[in-house]
């Protein structure tokens, strides 16, 4: 059985879009195809009348540094992250974040545009971009033109898998600002390996502490699956920029707040509720006391 009918490659995102909005809900878009490449193979899967490879648009893949924000094309692999140097002194949540996604192989090819895309409320890059406080560009194709424009990156989550872009309608890129003084970021997660490495919990957080260093006065923390779409523990950083010092109580105020607002579920394959309520506080307090290591001095 034929999975689709046609395949393209084109040179711009205008190409790409002018592609997807003539074929009116009927192509989708494909990277690396870690994921789609399994969708499609299931046996209920409807055939695609056109795949859109945008592997080969100029830039898709960039890894800049500009006016301010670190900039980061769609269709950059997670190999491309986990090596950057760059990305190691500025986003270490998302090379910890990205270097743990599959094994080398899938590494080398998924993209995070396909990652965040798939809109998985457990996807390991999407969590290190959210503790980043990232904005996504959207590309649009409009009668005027390519219309492109950033916005919060949590914008483009519906529900488990689905995500709020139109049929012509792409990611371009993600950016997100530089580790600045006294600013840290830390990931980790716990998986449960079954042929690939299958995340029960991941946690990202970046903090930005005082000028003693003694207290942690701005906070983002992700955590994911913790509902349907990728989560951030609003009440933990309350509770962790209240205190008064970075301690263990801190710490702990913040897990609990953490464990109280987070909407977790029993899953057959991966962990139960009580077990995941549990690493919560495990994966909270060692991301928070690495984050604070390094934005200290």
């Amino acid at each position: 059985m034929h999975r689709w009918q046609a395949y393209h490659t084109p040179r711009t995102v205008a190409e790409a879009l002018a592609l997807l909005h003539a074929h009116k809900g009927n192509a989708r878009i494909i990277a690396g195809g870690t994921d789609l490449i399994l969708d499609m193979e299931a046996e209920d899967a409807a055939p695609i009348e056109v795949l859109v490879d945008v592997t080969k648009i100029a830039g898709i893949d960039r890894i800049v540094q500009e006016q301010g924000w670190i900039v980061l094309g769609a269709g950059i692999t997670h190999t491309q992250i986990e090596s950057s140097p760059l990305l190691r002194r500025h986003a270490a949540c998302l090379t910890e974040s990205c270097g743990v996604i599959g094994g080398p192989q899938v590494r080398n090819v998924a993209t995070l545009g396909g990652n965040v895309a798939h809109a998985l409320p457990a996807a390991d890059g999407t969590i290190g971009l959210l503790a980043l406080e990232a904005e996504v560009e959207v590309a649009t194709h409009s009668v005027q033109g390519t219309q492109q424009h950033w916005q919060p990156l949590l914008s483009i989550f519906e529900g488990p898998g689905r995500n709020k872009l139109a049929p012509d309608q792409m990611l371009h890129a993600f950016r997100f600002r530089p580790v600045a003084a006294r600013e840290g970021n830390a990931f980790d997660r716990i998986m449960r390996p079954q042929g690939v490495a299958l995340p029960i919990l991941g946690i990202a957080a970046k903090v930005r502490m005082d000028e003693t260093a003694r207290r942690v006065e701005e906070a983002a923390i992700a955590i994911g699956p913790a509902g349907p779409i990728p989560f951030r523990a609003a009440n933990a950083e309350e509770a962790l920029t209240a205190a008064k010092v970075f301690d263990d109580a801190a710490v702990e105020a913040a897990v609990d707040a953490a464990q109280a607002q987070a909407r977790l579920r029993t899953s057959k394959y991966r962990a139960s509720q009580a077990y995941r309520r549990e690493m919560i506080g495990v994966l909270l307090r060692r991301v928070l006391r690495t984050a604070v290591a390094r934005a200290r001095p």
